[in-house]
């Protein structure tokens, strides 16, 4: 698709739904200076194009620890494994790079024993698998997934870095709130009558939980529109080891950068694990160096494209 077929409007309709992807149409087409109807059609027509409004937990908030996991494999057997781990409800997203012979999935997990299952018993004995490393996430800086896209401007409208929610206790859930999240994973603007109907409670009550975990952090409602589809062609995942007196200052640039949709400090040799979308490998060049090279404390970098996305949301809470 040409991506000059998605005009201005598509794009600042896009920057809006970003902002706040359950702010009415009404507020939106005042926002752009358009009619109410402009706005509902051009929102279906973004569907139509394959943008979803999601609603996600915010895993930290809500007591869970998040995994990064990098697995080599035999390139036979890449792709099978791979769409096995999509399939899988506590991933929440699966890529596929490195010339097809290498695999990134982030995990959410509760307990030792629900990590422990999977990182110690069935990955190693899974056929074809060279290797696995898992990165716990100690920090989120930016973006909960690597779902992005462009603004107008070319530029993704980041606000300041994400609270990961570790200083916070847990925030408890009840039934309710779990059908919400449920409901929301599946249509993240769905009506409040819709939400009522399926939490068998009434509007103003389901009012109230939303209004709750929106401001308790716990919910998150991400925007998820194919990069490409704005010329966008090169999503790559960035591996860096930074000095630990430059951690924070290095996570905390990248999370103001339009091109990086997602920036965490993790454990392991690298400590911080970023992914860029770009347009050209041209862009991915300049990005490096002007905006990674000058950065303080920065001992080496890794790039791996990313080849193909199996799985970019998860579908509910774990």
């Amino acid at each position: 698709m040409d991506p000059g077929a998605l005009d201005e409007l598509g794009q600042r309709l896009l920057e809006a739904l970003q902002h706040d992807g359950r702010a009415p149409f009404s507020r939106i087409a005042r926002q752009l200076d358009v009619s109410e109807r402009t706005v509902a059609r051009r929102y279906q027509r973004l569907r139509g194009m394959g943008l979803r409004i999601v609603g996600q937990p915010n895993t930290a908030r809500l007591g869970l620890v998040r995994w990064l996991l990098r697995l080599h494999c035999t390139p036979d057997a890449a792709g099978t494994i791979a769409e096995a781990l999509a399939r899988r409800t506590d991933t929440s997203w699966v890529t596929l790079a490195s010339g097809g012979t290498e695999l990134y999935c982030a995990l959410n997990t509760r307990t030792a024993d629900e990590r422990n299952a999977l990182l110690l018993e069935k990955l190693p004995r899974t056929p074809k698998v060279l290797s696995v490393s898992a990165h716990c996430m100690m920090r989120i800086f930016v973006g909960a997934t690597s779902t992005w896209h462009a603004t107008r401007f070319g530029a993704a409208p980041h606000e300041a870095p994400v609270d990961s929610g570790s200083a916070r206790s847990p925030l408890p859930l009840d039934a309710t709130d779990r059908v919400l999240f449920a409901e929301l994973a599946r249509d993240g603007r769905a009506t409040l009558p819709e939400l009522s109907a399926a939490a068998g409670r009434s509007p103003s009550s389901v009012q109230r939980h939303l209004e709750r975990l929106r401001a308790e952090g716990a919910l998150d409602l991400l925007v998820d529109f194919d990069p490409q589809l704005l010329g966008y062609h090169m999503t790559t995942r960035l591996w860096l080891n930074v000095a630990p007196a430059h951690l924070r200052t290095v996570g905390e640039a990248l999370a103001t950068h339009s091109a990086i949709a997602f920036a965490a400090a993790i454990t392991g040799t690298s400590n911080l694990v970023a992914s860029g979308v770009f347009r050209t490998p041209a862009d991915l060049y300049d990005y490096i160096d002007r905006h990674i090279g000058p950065l303080p404390g920065i001992l080496s970098i890794e790039t791996a494209p990313t080849l193909r996305e199996l799985k970019r949301l998860a579908p509910a809470l774990p």
